[in-house]
């Protein structure tokens, strides 16, 4: 059974920085896609970024140049790192893993079938 498992998550002063990780377990990790995604009280869910089995990224607009995420395949491990955050940057975010789908920021939420439980960032002007 596939698992994910966000931690990291915080409250944070805008300009500060977090880490997210994402813990695997149950599948290849390696040969899928994963992704970040984000959820603002009364918003829509909304890709942050992805990585697919090449190791290529990609990015919303909004956290280019200040998020980046990398992985560590040994440890089955996605990571998100966030600097100069903002208070527009306050949601929960989730970690999501599928195969045979874009890889890509944009990809509708809703065409990842892996999911974790979510892990909350708050930031503070």
């Amino acid at each position: 059974q596939v698992q994910l498992v966000e931690s990291g998550g915080g409250s944070v002063q805008a300009g500060g920085s977090l880490r997210l990780s994402c813990a695997a377990s149950g599948y290849t990790y390696s040969r899928d896609c994963m992704g970040w995604f984000r959820q603002a009280p009364g918003k829509e869910r909304e890709g942050v970024g992805t990585i697919d089995s090449d190791g290529a990224t990609s990015y919303a607009d909004s956290v280019k140049g200040r998020f980046t995420i990398s992985e560590d395949n040994a440890k089955n491990t996605l990571y998100l790192r966030m600097n100069s955050l903002k208070p527009a940057d306050t949601a929960m975010y989730y970690c999501a893993a599928d195969r045979g789908l874009r890889c890509w920021y944009a990809t509708p939420p809703a065409d990842f079938g892996y999911w974790g439980q979510g892990t909350q960032v708050t930031v503070s002007s």
